[in-house]
């Protein structure tokens, strides 16, 4: 008999002895009928309090009581009117009776709260589950809940490179069971069966081995470990339940995965397309020029006055000038989409525009372009070379879309930490819904046969962002376009770099 089980049936003996002193003194006050639901009460109190057999033996005491001090004669066993025998069987019946119903209720108590404590359990699973992409983040979270859930020690295997359980793999930060069982594991891996402690399969080992099992395959062995000699039946669905949702989650998570890549494919597959068909009609366009362009110099040189033999040379020269900037954009993009590394200097902001409009002296020849940049801007800190591109394609994304009449303009201030810039065109404005695409790689709005492959202000977005920055675009009151970017005055490195320093100092 264990400890829990003799004080069981203790507090049964004290409450039938408790309920006997209450009823001695009124035995002869009260009618039997009376005296016996003062017993019954104590049976409910024991039956609601202790297990059945505690319960079934205070009814018993309950009626010998009963006999014993309230049935003449007193202090004995013997009774002196049968009619006591038929009280004593009712009294004993009932006592029973309501011993049972009330191990029942209690019964059906522990399991209402067990199932409450399995709900919860397993809705705090799926929360920890949710929104994991990683397997072994999903096995951890799980073994974390088991461990807390089962009030045992937990850690989940997993298989490496070759398909095997290996015990290096393992949730854990230690290793809970003994190396020599991974042979165990490596069977419930195999089989996809339960096995180890309290198991008809190595009956012997420390921990009870569970497959986490899905669909299709098996993704991992959880190991348990228990002071008991196998985990408690009533929580051997709660464990299924658990592997089931764990290997759930691992199917959705390689699912997810599986259709990310696969939209990634699909995206990679038309932005190949896209620039494929950009690149070619941009490359061939020129090539057409510059080839038809030499072949009649080469073949009709002599018969050619001077000034054609100018405007086609110039042709070729213009051509092939346009076919180095669609390369240079395309190398650009590869190049900052691998990661580029800024130089970042503190330049004057005046002297970036000034290179930019340099570059562009023969396009900008009969055009005016209007700058207003203060004079107490602050220096900046970019990446001059990467920074006068910037101007260089929104330059001559206007130059392209705004009449030679028009002109252009370039403006910029100082807001908080930050330098803001614009550049303003009186061209035809953007189309509806373009000003959150026209920075997208390959994507060209209003094209009104202008040539283009798409990618002058996707590079742009792409050093703005690099530089900590952000870029938009917007149609203009009274027509027109402005794309304003704005970037950090000062770099946070340079600056956690420099507070560091004057701390020393």
């Amino acid at each position: 008999m264990g400890p829990s089980r003799f004080r069981d049936f203790f507090r049964g003996f004290i409450v039938v002895a408790v309920c006997t002193a209450i009823v001695f003194p009124l035995r002869t006050h009260l009618a039997a009928a009376n005296l016996v639901m003062i017993y019954l009460v104590g049976v409910i109190v024991v039956a609601a309090k202790t297990d059945k057999r505690a319960a079934v033996l205070t009814s018993i005491l309950s009626v010998a009581a009963f006999d014993f001090f309230c049935v003449p004669p007193y202090l004995t066993f013997r009774v002196s009117d049968y009619e006591y025998l038929i009280t004593f069987a009712v009294m004993l019946g009932l006592a029973l009776f309501i011993s049972a119903m009330t191990a029942r209720l209690r019964a059906h108590a522990s399991e209402a709260i067990a199932r409450e404590a399995q709900t919860a359990a397993l809705y705090r699973l799926s929360n920890n589950l949710a929104g994991r992409t990683r397997t072994f983040d999903i096995f951890k979270a799980a073994a974390e809940l088991a461990e807390e859930t089962f009030q045992s020690k937990v850690t989940v295997f997993m298989p490496d490179q070759a398909g095997h359980i290996s015990f290096m793999k393992r949730t854990s930060d230690r290793l809970i069971v003994p190396s020599a069982e991974q042979t165990i594991a490596q069977w419930v891996f195999e089989h996809g069966e339960r096995a180890g402690k309290g198991t008809a399969s190595f009956r012997n080992a420390s921990a009870l081995y569970l497959p986490v099992k899905g669909e299709q395959r098996i993704f991992g062995v959880m190991a348990i470990v228990r002071t008991s000699t196998s985990v408690a039946i009533e929580n051997v669905h709660l464990l299924d339940v658990f592997l089931k949702q764990t290997a759930f989650a691992i199917e959705r998570a390689i699912a997810a995965s599986t259709a990310q890549a696969a939209e990634v494919r699909v995206e990679t597959e038309s932005l190949r397309t896209s620039l494929l068909s950009a690149v070619s009609h941009d490359l061939r366009t020129p090539l057409a020029s510059i080839t038809g362009a030499a072949a009649t110099l080469r073949s009709h040189w002599s018969r050619l006055d001077g000034g054609t033999r100018t405007e086609l040379l110039s042709t070729v020269t213009d051509e092939a000038e346009r076919l180095n900037r669609l390369v240079n954009n395309l190398l650009e993009v590869t190049k900052l989409e691998s990661g580029v590394r800024l130089q970042k200097e503190r330049f004057p902001l005046e002297e970036i525009v000034g290179a930019a409009l340099l570059r562009l002296k023969a396009q900008l020849a009969n055009r005016q372009v209007h700058t207003a940049i203060p004079s107490d801007l602050p220096l900046v800190a970019m990446d001059a070379v990467l920074m006068e591109q910037v101007f260089i394609n929104l330059l001559e994304n206007a130059i392209k879309y705004t009449p030679a009449e028009d002109p252009i303009e370039i403006a910029a201030g100082k807001h908080d930490s930050v330098v803001e810039i614009e550049v303003r065109d009186r061209g035809a404005g953007f189309p509806p819904d373009h000003e959150y695409r026209i920075f997208d790689k390959f994507f060209r709005g209003r094209t009104d046969n202008i040539r283009g492959a798409g990618l002058g202000l996707a590079i742009c977005r792409a050093i703005i962002e690099a530089h900590g920055g952000s870029i938009s675009a917007e149609n203009r009151a009274g027509g027109g376009a402005i794309i304003r970017f704005q970037i950090p005055l000062t770099d946070a490195k340079q600056n956690d770099s420099e507070s560091r320093s004057k701390g020393e100092l």
